[in-house]
C-alpha cells in the first residue's frame, strides 16, 4: 500500500517536535499484523507512536481515534486522509439506564467490529486502552475493548508500548508544543491465554505497560 504524500513529512515532524528517543526492549519492529497499544495523555500520542515505526510497518498501520475530536474539519482530513484512522465514539449514550444510541459508531460492540473490519487480514492498529488522556503520572484501567478483539481475533499479537513525557509537550488545553525530550519504549508481544478471565487480561496487559516506564 502507497502511503500518503505528507505521511512522511508529519511523520519527521511529529518526530522533530516531540524529540521522541524509540527503543524497542526484548522485541524488535515487525511487519506481521498487530495491535500496538499503549498509555495515553496527550493528542500526540497516536502520531508520534504511528511516526516511529518503520516506513514499511506504518503503512499498514491504522490508529483508532476519537470521533468526536477527529471527526470535523482539517482534524478529519489529516486522520482519514493521512493517517487512515479508524474512527470511534468514546462514550455510549444511556437510555433508560442502557447503553443506547442513535449514532451506531457508539455501540461498543459495533465499535468492535468496526475495527476488526479496518484490519483485514493485514492491517494493524493504534489503541490506547485507558479510553481518555490521563495525567501522565499513572497509567488507569483498561477499558474493555483490547479484550474483547482478542477474543474474536484469534491469536491477534499485542505490542505494548509506553510514551514518556508527550503531557509535556501538549499539555491538555494547549495548542503550541513545548520543546521536551520524549521517549517511546515497545515490549515483547502478549495475547489473550486460553481460558483468561476479562480481568485478569486487562490488568495483565495494563502491567505490560507500566512495566516499560521503568525500564
Amino acid at each position: 500500500m502507497k502511503a500518503h504524500p505528507l505521511a512522511g513529512m508529519i511523520a519527521a515532524a511529529a518526530r522533530l517536535i516531540s524529540g521522541v528517543q524509540v527503543r524497542w526492549v526484548d522485541s524488535k519492529p515487525d511487519p506481521r499484523q498487530a495491535v500496538y497499544f499503549a498509555n495515553h495523555s496527550s493528542h500526540l500520542d497516536f502520531v508520534v507512536l504511528w511516526s516511529a515505526l518503520p516506513p514499511e510497518i506504518r503503512t499498514l498501520t491504522r490508529p483508532v481515534a476519537a470521533q468526536d475530536y477527529w471527526n470535523t474539519g482539517w482534524r478529519r482530513a489529516l486522520a482519514v486522509n493521512v493517517f487512515r484512522a479508524v474512527l470511534v465514539a468514546r462514550h455510549a449514550a444511556k437510555s433508560n439506564g442502557h447503553e443506547a444510541s442513535a449514532n451506531p459508531a457508539s455501540d461498543p460492540r459495533l465499535a468492535i467490529q468496526h475495527m476488526l473490519e479496518a484490519m483485514g487480514d493485514t492491517e494493524s492498529l493504534i489503541l490506547f486502552p485507558e479510553g481518555t488522556r490521563g495525567t501522565g503520572e499513572e497509567v488507569a484501567a483498561f477499558k474493555s475493548g483490547l479484550y474483547y478483539l482478542c477474543r474474536e481475533r484469534a491469536g491477534l499479537r499485542l505490542v505494548p508500548a509506553y510514551l514518556n513525557n508527550l503531557n509535556r509537550i501538549l499539555p491538555k488545553g494547549e495548542f503550541m508544543p513545548v520543546p521536551f525530550i520524549s521517549t517511546l519504549t515497545f515490549g515483547p508481544a502478549i495475547g489473550l491465554e486460553a481460558g483468561e478471565s476479562k480481568p485478569a487480561f486487562l490488568e495483565r496487559a495494563r502491567a505490560a505497560v507500566c512495566r516499560l516506564r521503568t525500564i
